[in-house]
């Protein structure tokens, strides 16, 4: 029976990119698998038939002189044998669809040794000590490598011999129809060894259960959210294996005075209504535990600012900090006395606009508009 037009096999035009022949190749691969479809004979040639029609196709030069000949081209000296390039590509393809493929081993197991997990803390700290830097004690529950056995997992005076399964590979190779597929040999869990009389102490992982006792550096200027990396002090390996890494996740605590934007700090400071009209010397706090002292002019509305340069977060690896905006509330006078109340309703009676400016200009416009101006 002659051979199908390989653009027919896959679907696709002859003016198809690389892109659109490995998507379609990768839905009628899903299709037609072997392990998909056990014991359709069908099956397998169809998955056959597309295979050979991917190899030649993803090769420009195999393509260009199918284009020109047809089948012909590869009728003599070609074997039908998958090129070193075409395998890798079809171990990528087929690790996306169906998982561990041709050998490749998840989880960095290299004879047995297995890294060990990351893990990570999540450290809360205040504004104070994120401006200052701290260096923070903390106890970490993680498994450590097992001293009674120096992490390799077999009791004291003997030793992990060779996988008999996989012959220390931790990998078995499976036939499947045409198709060789090798997997995790389940006999040792793909580590290539086993442990005939397990450590006690650690039932042959390698590794115990224990509370470490870690002192970290929180540098000066991080912000919520900062992830600390410490290489090498996450869980502990299986069977020596190498350790993993502990990742630090600082939040910062809200502060009941400041708030934070970046390297700037922001302050809400109430005045008296006086000190607005009048003018005043206030002093203020700043997050370093001091004061600092700032003008107030006449005449100052809510919602003035007054900056004070580099009083405010210091700035990660420098030695610079940022400014601290001090934001004024003019505060109105509560529970006034019957000599208060005369003196403001005095102060009403001799006001005029351009003692409060603001609100006569916004009355005014006010008075404009129900006048039917514009």
């Amino acid at each position: 029976m002659s051979k199908r037009d390989f653009y027919e096999v896959l679907g696709v035009s002859r003016t198809a990119t690389e892109a659109d022949i490995k998507v379609s190749f990768r839905k009628l691969a899903m299709k037609f698998h072997p392990d998909r479809n056990p014991g359709d004979a069908e099956a397998e040639i169809k998955f056959k038939e597309i295979n050979e029609a991917y190899q030649i196709l993803m090769d420009p030069q195999q393509r260009a002189a199918y284009d020109r000949h047809g089948h012909a081209a590869f009728e003599q000296g070609r074997g039908g044998g998958f090129g070193d390039g075409f395998a890798s590509s079809m171990a990528d393809i087929f690790e996306d669809l169906f998982g561990d493929f041709a050998g490749r081993q998840r989880g960095g197991r290299s004879n047995g040794r297995e890294r060990g997990s990351d893990l990570r803390y999540n450290l809360e700290i205040s504004l104070e000590e994120a401006y200052a830097g701290k260096t923070a004690e903390l106890k970490i529950p993680t498994a450590i490598t097992c001293e009674a056995c120096t992490g390799t997992g077999a009791k004291a005076g003997s030793k992990a011999r060779t996988c008999s399964t996989c012959g220390g590979h931790g990998r078995v190779r499976a036939q499947q129809g045409f198709f060789a597929i090798e997997r995790t040999c389940m006999a040792c869990q793909g580590r290539g060894e086993t442990i005939d009389n397990p450590c006690p102490s650690c039932r042959g992982e390698g590794r115990v259960m224990k509370e470490r006792n870690l002192s970290v550096n929180i540098p000066a200027g991080v912000e919520d959210g900062t992830r600390i990396r410490l290489a090498g002090e996450g869980e502990g390996g299986l069977r020596g294996g190498p350790a993993g890494d502990l990742y630090i996740f600082l939040s910062v605590k809200p502060h009941q005075l400041f708030q934070r934007d970046g390297a700037d700090l922001f302050c809400r400071v109430p005045i008296a209504m006086a000190h607005a009209a009048l003018g005043a010397h206030i002093k203020v706090p700043t997050l370093d535990g001091q004061e600092a002292e700032i003008t107030i002019p006449e005449g100052t509305q809510t919602g003035k600012q007054f900056p004070i340069k580099g009083r405010g977060m210091t700035i990660l690896r420098s030695k610079n900090r940022g400014d601290l905006y001090i934001q004024v509330v003019v505060e109105t006078p509560r529970n006034l006395n019957t000599r208060q109340r005369e003196l403001l309703k005095e102060f009403l009676a001799e006001s005029n606009g351009d003692n409060q400016p603001e609100s006569e200009g916004f009355f005014g416009k006010v008075r404009d508009f129900f006048a039917g101006g514009s």
